[in-house]
């Protein structure tokens, strides 16, 4: 087995040409991209940078970054790497998942550009008190989210309203009345699946509804 020379690999490193990334995203395919990459096209001209990757999706900013090509496109970029973002939404719509990648990307030593807000995210003192400041703004929002969550509960608790499902009850109370078609839909090779978003529920509701009701007039018939 061969083993890698270290000098060697910091030599490589060294002589790497450093990445330019853009990252650009909408929620829907009603939006364009065009706007996004002309100002990344623009700030490069004034930075005298030149885009060398391109990363463009449809997605709401409400996943996380593994669940998006972001995700793989922050796993390619190394020390040195530059990535360009028109505004730190675009990362995501929220601030827990944008502070993570922001705190990610600087311990990899990858500089974050973010075009509108002005900012530029790498290992400088000016990044990291930034940084900071965007981590508190998370904590707040996470405590106050919380917050009105629990006063909401408790308000309803004092108008005298039930909070979760009545007692005794479930899901499967969408379906009632339904059984025998339920049961000609599934003689007629139709799934699960397809009918509980004909009756807009889980799977696993018609799954358990239709094995009780088969259950309960095969009891009937017995009797």
């Amino acid at each position: 087995m061969r083993i890698a020379n270290p000098k060697k690999i910091n030599i490589d490193l060294e002589n790497r040409i450093p990445v330019v990334a853009a990252y650009l995203r909408v929620s829907t395919d009603k939006q364009t991209l065009l706007n996004q990459q002309n100002e990344i096209i623009n700030f490069c001209r004034r930075q005298e940078l030149e885009v060398s990757n391109w990363c463009t999706e449809t997605v709401s900013g409400t996943k996380k970054e593994n669940e998006r090509k972001l995700g793989g496109l922050l796993e390619e970029l190394q020390n040195g790497d530059i990535l360009i973002i028109t505004e730190v939404s675009r990362l995501s719509r929220k601030m827990m998942n944008i502070m993570n990648i922001i705190h990610q990307s600087i311990e990899k030593g990858i500089t974050i550009h973010s075009i509108k807000e002005g900012y530029k995210f790498d290992s400088s003192i000016n990044s990291q008190v930034l940084a900071f400041a965007f981590g508190l703004c998370a904590e707040i929002e996470r405590k106050l989210i919380s917050q009105r969550t629990r006063e909401a509960l408790a308000l309803r608790k004092l108008q005298g309203i039930q909070l979760g499902r009545p007692k005794g009850t479930t899901r499967e109370g969408k379906l009632k009345g339904y059984a025998s078609e339920i049961e000609k839909m599934r003689k007629k090779g139709f799934s699960y699946q397809k009918i509980a978003k004909h009756y807009k529920v889980a799977t696993e509701t018609v799954r358990i509804f239709h094995t009780r009701s088969v259950q309960k007039r095969s009891t009937q018939e017995e009797l």
